[in-house]
Parts: structure tokens; C-alpha cells; sequence
């Protein structure tokens, strides 16, 4: 008989029709009652199997193993469950030893524990449930810009460019590492690499995505990223995906409309589609913040956080206003902040969370950002000193998402990049959607990590990806 998943079980209304389910022992009660779950959603289904039923094959139902079941939905008669298989045939596929098995050798693992055991952690309720609402938003994702007809851009992962100039990436390379080829300034000559010149992992798809913008009007990108950075904080990845849409004829504005609405559709189609996760992800919250000093304790729930965003229009004010709020805020003139604040700082997470959670209780898109602080690429304002950038600032989590308007005007942006001491040379083909047909663009870049970190109220970025990529880690 063909394979029916748990998750249609549980949300259908027949009764007394047969099954075959197929999935992981949760746990055995009574030798009778089996806990199983296929992935297909949080809840598991319970097995009723006859109290005459093999001893050998009881003996081999334990919490790991996989089994397939045969049988009958009926009506349960017990608590917490609406129906039930009552079994005719147990299977069991794959063995698993209690005694060896990693999740059954601890009671709650930690989240700790469970990094360490990454390839086994997605059995688990919490990262199931991580794991399923991040499939939802990738699909929210490519579903919000196929309906504005937006064109999907594959960008380059090989890349000779550095998008955001901070020189933090990983080389790709086929010279030999012990005796590379060599200039007669004792350099290492790229030449004769396999590309012909120096190339590196993308830190970002964005100034590709210009390219197809010039053409389509409307692209995006969603595809992974990598950064060099030695950094083992909670908040880094080495390995990360990015979305970044690229949108001719749009201005700052423009930008801020169609950022706002992409993060309010995907949050809103994984509520619609996740929500028995998320209720759970909104307990397990509750319940670790339980376990905190009242003074750290959020006060705002999981539902209650991703519910603000969907209901609130996000705050719109400049850098110099976020500047003078902080200034003239209780928390800055009582030393709680643990970073300076003046003009021309890059904001830090704990200025940009006072700002959505104490000051407006609301998103915040700050825009107008000192042009000494960004990337080259971002229009100058009029005045000089700023640049047309904007940030969404998320309670609980600060910056989200980051864009711009990009300079359109040639002399502008080459003066910018000779400022910034970015060869133009190098960047002509860039520089060349300056030269033929230039129009004001805008677009904006989302970490993805950081997006499901945000909607699942995961703390610890290398809990919402599979397999975490950090300094010396590269395990799975």
C-alpha cells in the first residue's frame, strides 16, 4: 500500500480507512502505545499495536529506530490525540541501540550538545519545526517575487570582485600551496590560475544583479555567500544565503515600500502555513525566558513580535534623527548604552533595538546614512555627507535588512570608488551600466539566516542553518 504522511492523517476528517505510515520511533509506552513521526509536521501519530505483537519485533521499537506501520485510522480514545492507527502489520526498518543513540542518551539535550550532532539534530521538535518554517520562507521568497514578476538572476559564487570592499574572503584557488608560481616582486602570479587572475567566493550577488536590472527592470537573487571573518560570535557565519533584489527606476522610496511589504509577505505566508510550529517555537521561548532574570526577559512573545511587524506601518525617520532619539534618551543619559553615540557612528544592535523596542515599539526603516561609513556604491545626497542607504531595524534582532539607491551618475560613483581606492579598471564592465543607458536603480540585501533567526526566535544564528559553517568548524 502506497505511503500516507502523518501530517494528512492528523488533518483529515475520515475515519476507519486503511493506512501505511512510515517513520522515527519517538518513544514506546506499555509496549503497546508508539509514538511515530515522518517530518511532516510536529505532531506525531500514535501506534496501537496488539499486546500479542512479536516480542522480538517489540523489542526492536525504540526511540531512533524507523519503522513502517500498516493498519487503520480510528477514532482515540485517549488524551491529546483526535485519531490513531490501530496496527495489522509492524515493520521494523532500521534498528537503533538506546544505549549508543546521541538523543537518547541525554534527557533535553542542550542546543550545544545538539551542534555537536548536527547530521542527527533535525529529529528533534525544535529544529524541526526551525527547519520547516526556513523551507516556508524560501518558498514565500521566490513566491512574493514571481507574483511581481520579478527574474530570477543566478550570480556568480567564483568572483574576482568584492562587492563590499572589506576584503574578508575566502580564495579560490589551483596553484599549489607549497610552491606557487611567482612575479619577479616575489608575488604570487594569479596568471596562471585556473581563471587567469585572483578569485574568491561571492560575499554578495548584489552588483551582478545590477547587470540584469539594466535589462529585466526587476531581478532578484537568492543564493549563498561567504565571508572570511574569524568571528565566533552567535551572530557570524562563514557560510550564509542572501536575497537581494535589484529594481530599475526605483528610488529610496521605492525601496523602502517594496522591502517593507517583501518581509510582511513572507512573515504573514509562514503563519498562515507554519503556524503549529511557530506555536511551539513561541512556547519553547516562553519557556526559556522563564528561566532568565526578570530584567532581561523580553516582555513580547514570539506571535506577539512577528504579529507588531504584520500590523504596524514601519517608522520611517533619518540617521540624524536616530542620532538625536538616542542622544536624548533616558537609557543614553544614564550610561546603559554600551557604545558611544554620536553622528557618524555605525549603529550598533544595542542602539537600533532601543530605537523599534523602547522608542517606537515598531519596525524602523532609518535612512540617510554618513557616506564614510557605507559602501561606494550608494547615491550621495544632496548635502554630501550622506548617502541614500536605509536599514530595517526588527525588534529582538536590530538590522535585517540593509540597501540603498545606487549611484547611477558615472562621474559620481568613479569619483566614489577613487576615493575608496576600488580600481576602476577593474570594475569597467560595472561602470558600464553607468556609461550606456544609466537610470536610478535601488535594491537591498536580507540575510537569510538572519530572516528565519527573526521568525523562529532562534538566539544563535548556526541554529537556523543545516550545518553551520564557522572558524574551525566544518564538520557534516
Amino acid at each position: 500500500m502506497k505511503r500516507t504522511k502523518i501530517r494528512e492523517i492528523l488533518l483529515s476528517n475520515e475515519m476507519d480507512y486503511a493506512v501505511t505510515v512510515k517513520g522515527w520511533v519517538r518513544s514506546l509506552r506499555n509496549n503497546q502505545f508508539i509514538a511515530v513521526n515522518d517530518g511532516s509536521c510536529m505532531g506525531n501519530l500514535q501506534v496501537v499495536i496488539d499486546l500479542n505483537t512479536d516480542p522480538e519485533i517489540v523489542k526492536l521499537i525504540t526511540p531512533g529506530a524507523s519503522i513502517s506501520v500498516s493498519g487503520t485510522v480510528i477514532a482515540s480514545m485517549g488524551k491529546g490525540q483526535r485519531v490513531e492507527v490501530k496496527a495489522e502489520k509492524v515493520e521494523v526498518i532500521g534498528a537503533c541501540d538506546p544505549e549508543v543513540f546521541p538523543l537518547q542518551l541525554k534527557n533535553k539535550p542542550s542546543l550545544e550538545y545538539l551542534r555537536e550532532i548536527a547530521h542527527l539534530r533535525f529529529r528533534t521538535n525544535t529544529f524541526g519545526a526551525v527547519f520547516r518554517v526556513r523551507h516556508a520562507l524560501a518558498f514565500a521568497i521566490h513566491e512574493f517575487f514571481n507574483k511581481r514578476r520579478f527574474v530570477y538572476l543566478h550570480t556568480p559564487i567564483i568572483t574576482s570582485s568584492d562587492a563590499e570592499g572589506a576584503g574578508e574572503m575566502f580564495r579560490v584557488t589551483q596553484l599549489p600551496f607549497d610552491n606557487p608560481p611567482r612575479n619577479e616582486d616575489g608575488t604570487v602570479n594569479f596568471k596562471e590560475d585556473f581563471f587567469g587572475r585572483s578569485t574568491n567566493l561571492t560575499v554578495s550577488g548584489q552588483l551582478e544583479a545590477e547587470l540584469g536590472a539594466m535589462a529585466f527592470s526587476e531581478v532578484y537573487t537568492f543564493g549563498p555567500t561567504f565571508r572570511a571573518e574569524n568571528s565566533n560570535t552567535a551572530r557570524h557565519l562563514a557560510e550564509f544565503w542572501m536575497i537581494e533584489p535589484e529594481v530599475a527606476f526605483n528610488d529610496i522610496h521605492d525601496n523602502m515600500d517594496l522591502a517593507e511589504d517583501f518581509i510582511k509577505y513572507v512573515i504573514q505566508y509562514a503563519m498562515d502555513h507554519n503556524r503549529e510550529d511557530l506555536d511551539f517555537l513561541d512556547q519553547r521561548l516562553e519557556d526559556e525566558e522563564k528561566q532568565k532574570p526578570m530584567q532581561d526577559r523580553s516582555g513580547m512573545s514570539l506571535i506577539q513580535k512577528l504579529e507588531m511587524v504584520l500590523t504596524h506601518k514601519f517608522e520611517r525617520i533619518t540617521y540624524t534623527e536616530a542620532i538625536d532619539i538616542l542622544l536624548a534618551s533616558p537609557h543614553y543619559k544614564k550610561k546603559k548604552f554600551q557604545y558611544d553615540v554620536k553622528w557618524g557612528i555605525d549603529l550598533q544592535s544595542e542602539h537600533e533595538r532601543y530605537l523599534v523596542e523602547k522608542h517606537f515599539q515598531k519596525p524602523v526603516i532609518v535612512t540617510g546614512y554618513p557616506k564614510d561609513i557605507k559602501a561606494f556604491y550608494m547615491r550621495r545626497n544632496e548635502d554630501g555627507k550622506t548617502v541614500a542607504a536605509m536599514d530595517i531595524l526588527a525588534p529582538g534582532i536590530g538590522e535585517i535588512v540593509g540597501g540603498s539607491q545606487r549611484e547611477e551618475r558615472l562621474d559620481m560613483l568613479v569619483e566614489r570608488m577613487n576615493e575608496m581606492h576600488i580600481p576602476t579598471e577593474e570594475m569597467y564592465w560595472y561602470l558600464d551600466t553607468r556609461r550606456f543607458g544609466s537610470v536610478p536603480h535601488a535594491g537591498f540585501g536580507l540575510g537569510f539566516e538572519r530572516l528565519v533567526q527573526f521568525v523562529t526566535g532562534m538566539t544563535n544564528i548556526r541554529d537556523v542553518i543545516p550545518f553551520p559553517r564557522t572558524p574551525k568548524n566544518a564538520d557534516f
